[in-house]
């Protein structure tokens, strides 16, 4: 069963909080992926939207917003997420994790989307919540 723990950002409170959710709460989250938008009372925050920011396994193998899937791969960095080169041109093989939300994920971050953002269309569609 899934067991997940959520770091939550609230901009407009300049705070952030910690939720772990665990068998039943958690299974919503399953299958979604970095970008998608979720209703907030999954994670206690009833009335507001929640955006996937991001996230890592148990291992702290970091899950990258172009990399399909939720498996583990190897990929060439030049920086960003995964990888942060010490001089400029410096390229790497390094272990990433794909984009969506699986049983393997340990740690989702998601972000408060400030009202009238993201749109109708959008994944919440796709994803059916």
């Amino acid at each position: 069963m899934a067991k997940f723990k959520v770091n939550i950002a609230i901009p407009e409170a300049r705070e952030a909080r910690t939720v772990e959710l665990e068998g039943s709460k958690a299974v919503p989250l399953v299958g979604r992926e970095i970008g998608d938008i979720v209703d907030g009372s999954i994670v206690g925050l009833s009335g507001k939207r929640v955006r996937i920011t991001g996230g890592s396994d148990k291992d702290g193998v970091p899950m990258r917003r172009d990399v399909h899937g939720g498996g583990k791969k190897h990929i060439l960095l030049s920086g960003a997420t995964g990888f942060r080169p010490k001089f400029e041109g410096l390229r790497k093989k390094k272990l990433v994790r794909g984009r969506m939300i699986t049983e393997e994920t340990y740690q989702i971050n998601m972000a408060v989307v400030p009202d009238g953002e993201g749109g109708s269309g959008g994944s919440e569609d796709r994803k059916g919540g």
